[in-house]
C-alpha cells in the first residue's frame, strides 16, 4: 500500500523548493533534480530504494525556483532568483547553457514535449518562449496579466498553461499562439498547474487553499477540491490519467483520485511546508520535498 520508500535527511543546506524526476529514455537511469534556496541544483540517481548523489550543479548566484528534466531524461534546466536560466548535461554533469533573462527574475522553467524549447515565465506576464539550441527568446505568449508564476505545457504540445500571482489562469493554443481561454476560478497565486497525461484536464493549485480542476478544450470547471488547510504548493498528475498529487503549507502530501475527486491517501511526513511533489515515469512511486530540508520517496499502489 502507500508507504514511504526512503528519506534523505538534510538533502540540502536550505529549504527545497522545486523537485524533478526524470528517466533517461535510453539506459533507464532515473534522476530526480532539487533546487534549492541555497543557490544548488543537486542530481539523484534512483537506485532501487535509495537516492545517490550524482551531481552538484553550480553557477546561480540565488535561490534556484524551478527545475524541469526533458522528455528524454538527458537535460535538465533550473531557474533561479539570479534571471538566469541554466541547461545542464544529465549524463555528463556538466552546464551546457546558461540564459541570461534580463532584469526581471526568470521564476518557473518548463521543458515543451518535443524538448525543443523552454518556456519561462516573467514578472510581467509574459511567457517567454526559448529556442534550446540556441538559448535564445524566439517568442513570447502575452498574458496581458501579473507575475507569471506558475507554467505548463499540455503533453501532446498543444497547449501552455500559466498561472499568475493574482490568481488568474491562461490557457494558449501553441498552434495559432493565440489566447485560447482565460480562467478566474481562483482567489489567490496560482503556484502550481498540470495537465493530465491525455491533454484534457488541467488541475491549478493556489494559495487560496482549494485545487480546481478544468476541462480544457472548452474551460469548464470540473470540480472544486477542498483538503489542504493552507496554500496548496504543487500539483502533478499521474501518468496512469486517473490519479494526481497534491502538496501543501500544511507540511501534507496528498493522492487525489481525478474521476470521484476524493483524498484516497494523506502523508504526514514532513514537518514544515511541502514545496514540490512529482511522480517517476510509471506512477508507482512519488517525490516531495520541503522547507525540511529532506527529499521523501514514497511507494503508491498502481
Amino acid at each position: 500500500m502507500f508507504s514511504v520508500y526512503c528519506k534523505q535527511e538534510k538533502a540540502h543546506e536550505d529549504s527545497i523548493w522545486t523537485v524533478a524526476w526524470g528517466t533517461n529514455e535510453i539506459d533507464g537511469t532515473e534522476n530526480i533534480l532539487t533546487g534549492a534556496v541555497d543557490d544548488m541544483v543537486k542530481c539523484w540517481k534512483w537506485n532501487e530504494d535509495k537516492l545517490e548523489p550524482r551531481f552538484n550543479f553550480e553557477g546561480h548566484q540565488l535561490g534556484v525556483v524551478s527545475v524541469d528534466v526533458n522528455q528524454a531524461g538527458t537535460l535538465a534546466a533550473s531557474s533561479s532568483l539570479d534571471s538566469h536560466i541554466r541547461v545542464w548535461d544529465l549524463e555528463s554533469g556538466k552546464q551546457l547553457k546558461t540564459i541570461d533573462c534580463g532584469p526581471v527574475d526568470t521564476w518557473t522553467v518548463a521543458f515543451a514535449p518535443d524538448s525543443k524549447f523552454l518556456a519561462t515565465g516573467s514578472h510581467s506576464g509574459q511567457i517567454n518562449l526559448i529556442n534550446l539550441e540556441s538559448g535564445k527568446k524566439t517568442g513570447s505568449l502575452d498574458t496581458r496579466g501579473k507575475f507569471t508564476m506558475s507554467i505548463a505545457y499540455s503533453p501532446d504540445g498543444h497547449y501552455i498553461a500559466c498561472g499568475a500571482i493574482d490568481g488568474i489562469i491562461n490557457i494558449f493554443d501553441l498552434t495559432t499562439a493565440k489566447l485560447l481561454h482565460t480562467l478566474e476560478g481562483h482567489a489567490m497565486t496560482i503556484r502550481s498547474l498540470t495537465f493530465s497525461p491525455d491533454s484534457q484536464l488541467l488541475i491549478t493549485a493556489s494559495d487560496d487553499g482549494h485545487i480546481k480542476m478544468y476541462d480544457v478544450q472548452h474551460a469548464n470547471l470540473a470540480g472544486t477540491l477542498s483538503g489542504h488547510s493552507s496554500w496548496v504548493l504543487d500539483v502533478a498528475f499521474c501518468p496512469d490519467n486517473k490519479h494526481f498529487v497534491s502538496s501543501s503549507s500544511d507540511k501534507t502530501v496528498k493522492i487525489w483520485d481525478s474521476g470521484s475527486r476524493q483524498v484516497i491517501h494523506t502523508f504526514y511526513e514532513h514537518t514544515d511546508q511541502v514545496w514540490g511533489v512529482k511522480y517517476n515515469a510509471t506512477g508507482s512511486k512519488i517525490v516531495s520535498v520541503s522547507d525540511d530540508r529532506n527529499i521523501i520517496v514514497y511507494q503508491c499502489p498502481m
